[in-house]
């Protein structure tokens, strides 16, 4: 969940705040008079945007690491493979296809 802080400093960004429990300690005014409505709507907005990455953030841990990547990359290359009607049967591209297809964008 998007906590109150990350909210307040989505609205603004030099905010000076602390929050306690549920108050929220205004240690700057709170120059900008953000409101408790605003700090709200501007978490559901951040958390909407955050779960609609979810699919990203599991395709990151589930690719193969950069360097494994670049080894297939360079066996298809050596071997041939990567010409126009094989490159879909190499292992680089079938190892990320079956992560983007476990893991589709909404």
């Amino acid at each position: 969940m998007i906590n109150i802080i990350t909210a307040i400093v989505a609205l603004d960004s030099a905010a000076q705040v602390s929050v306690h429990g549920d108050e929220v300690i205004w240690h700057d005014g709170n120059p900008n008079s953000i409101t408790v409505s605003q700090i709200q709507t501007k978490q559901a907005e951040l958390q909407t945007a955050y779960d609609a990455k979810a699919y990203a953030r599991t395709r990151e841990t589930a690719y193969p690491s950069i360097g494994e990547q670049l080894d297939m990359l360079w066996h298809a290359v050596d071997t041939g493979d990567w010409t126009p009607t094989k490159v879909k049967t190499t292992e680089f591209y079938t190892a990320l296809k079956a992560v983007k297809d476990a893991n589709p964008k909404p």
